[in-house]
């Protein structure tokens, strides 16, 4: 028996172990040094491991999981869940990957279309159009980031405006970003979220209670005519959502006209609802 009551005739060697998990034990010494399989127990003297044999089922799960390319931690919580709660926590990290996979086919196509010279094709796919937006009150916050950090900025920064326009006559339009320089891996813009509300004198009581913390401030966007194009969850993401900047850029030559001020991205839609193909935001510009 051992120190902790286990019987030692009950426990297997990590030999038979990986036989029995169809692993080896190579795999197996991995996992316990990443802390998702510990064994049941090791001989102090010899370093030997031992599992029990109800271990065998959690093994395979693990070494089905990392077969999925999921992040360690991700596999800690799927393993150390049960049942429905397990099968939702994988549901959500599939969820996740089927979205990069979609942004990343839209980005090879653009990144095709750039290498064969086939841009002006691959702008054509986006319709672009204009509409007139009348002034707004809007609560904002800006910061300085990069181009990986600013999806966690945005929904985060929108959500607290969200949740503060209840205090300033309610949401009053589409919440948006305005980019008052570039957003990259090297620049870090600086960005700013909006949301539109209904009561400025009580927006400029909130502001005045924010102070700087978060670079919170009420302001007046004027009324502008925007010339935009509407893409999905999945070309949101960042370096492929360019394609659609660019191709409004295009069309704006090719029209006459001129950009009014900083480029936006308007998000319209529930975005935890929204599906990888499903349409959730506007890339405009303003112009004149």
């Amino acid at each position: 028996m051992t120190e902790d009551g286990i019987v030692r005739r009950e426990l297997l060697t990590i030999g038979a172990f990986a036989a029995r998990a169809r692993l080896s034990a190579k795999a197996l010494r991995l996992y316990d040094r990443l802390g998702l399989l510990t064994p049941a127990y090791v001989d102090e003297v010899s370093g030997y491991r031992y599992y029990r044999a109800d271990q065998v089922e959690r093994a395979r799960l693990v070494a089905l999981l990392r077969q999925l390319d999921m992040p360690l931690a991700r596999i800690a919580e799927v393993a150390g869940a049960e049942g429905v709660e397990a099968a939702d926590r994988l549901a959500a990290y599939w969820a996740d990957v089927e979205a990069r996979v979609a942004g990343q086919r839209t980005l090879a196509e653009y990144l095709r279309g750039r290498l064969s010279g086939r841009s002006c094709e691959m702008y054509e796919k986006f319709v672009v159009e204009t509409v007139d937006v009348p002034e707004r009150v809007v609560i904002t916050e800006t910061r300085h980031t990069l181009a990986d950090e600013l999806p966690a900025w945005i929904g985060a920064s929108l959500g607290r405006l969200e949740g503060a326009a209840e205090e300033c006559g309610g949401v009053a339009g589409a919440p948006f970003v305005v980019y008052h320089s570039e957003v990259s891996m090297e620049s870090d813009g600086p960005a700013e979220s909006c949301v539109p509300v209904a009561d400025e004198a009580a927006a400029r009581a909130w502001a005045e209670r924010q102070g700087r913390g978060r670079e919170s401030r009420v302001r007046v966007e004027p009324a502008a005519r925007l010339a935009y194009t509407r893409i999905t969850k999945a070309q949101v993401a960042h370096p492929q959502i360019l394609a659609a900047f660019e191709a409004v850029e295009q069309w704006l030559a090719a029209e006459g006209l001129e950009m009014a001020g900083p480029c936006r991205e308007i998000y319209f839609a529930d975005w935890d609802a929204a599906g990888a193909e499903d349409p959730v935001c506007d890339v405009a510009f303003p112009v004149r």
